[in-house]
């Protein structure tokens, strides 16, 4: 699926923006987050467009070495960024990470299961907790907590059964965007559809507001990918992390 220069550039601001990010500043034709933390997004510069020279590499750098932060990169595989992805290489830094951003249709999206789940203004204790379970990184999942916690403007779905919190999620909303993040299940009930349950959730609540475009990312090779292709997303481009 193709997306507009203008398309891609409001996604990205919905992307970085979701994970609320301690400073964000924009040089040039590049949006820039200054943050440390586990969150690659939220620590990586990312060009607005699909035709972004190296020219602004350096000045970049240097915002990143004012704060004390290592620079960092997320670009994607796009032949008008060839230069950029070209120059990063001779600097050194190494690419890793494929992951794909997926778009779909809200009312797509809405339709892939029922929608059985709690909706959050706030999350609250249960729905953390999910993040430090088994299976999952308890200090990375501490640190998304936090920062999803500070989005501008989420909601917050969670699978409750038998009194316990087994899958979460969360959608965001920004710049013409619903924004699918942190998907977390459980491990002893993975298999049974909850994050069908949770997605479906996420659609209807961007159709009530009125949104009708979904966006979410998965690191290639993901199996969630199924899942999502199912739901109605389709790939609208593949990007690395340069760090």
């Amino acid at each position: 699926m193709r997306l507009s220069p203008p398309d891609i550039a409001s996604l990205e601001r919905a992307t970085v923006e979701a994970f609320a990010p301690v400073e964000l500043v924009e040089i040039g034709d590049w949006l820039v987050p200054l943050d440390t933390g586990t969150i690659a997004r939220a620590k990586s510069a990312v060009p607005l467009h699909h035709a972004v020279g190296p020219e602004a590499i350096p000045e970049i750098e240097a915002a990143y070495q004012a704060r004390s932060l290592k620079a960092g990169w997320r670009v994607a595989e796009a032949p008008g960024l060839r230069r950029t992805t070209a120059e990063l290489a001779r600097k050194g830094y190494q690419s890793e990470q494929p992951t794909l951003v997926m778009v779909a249709d809200a009312h797509d999206v809405a339709a892939i299961a029922p929608p059985f789940a709690d909706l959050l203004d706030k999350p609250d204790k249960a729905w953390a907790e999910v993040f430090a379970g088994e299976g999952f990184d308890a200090d990375d999942g501490a640190f998304r907590v936090a920062r999803l916690s500070q989005a501008p403007d989420a909601l917050y779905g969670a699978v409750r059964e038998g009194g316990r919190t087994t899958a979460v999620g969360v959608v965001s909303f920004g710049h013409g965007w619903a924004g699918i993040h942190g998907m977390r299940t459980s491990l002893d009930r993975r298999g049974a559809g909850l994050a069908s349950r949770l997605i479906a959730l996420f659609g209807a609540a961007a159709l009530a507001r009125q949104v009708s475009r979904v966006v979410l990312q998965v690191a290639e090779g993901n199996r969630a990918q199924a899942l999502y292709r199912r739901a109605g997303f389709q790939e609208a481009w593949r990007y690395r992390y340069w760090k």
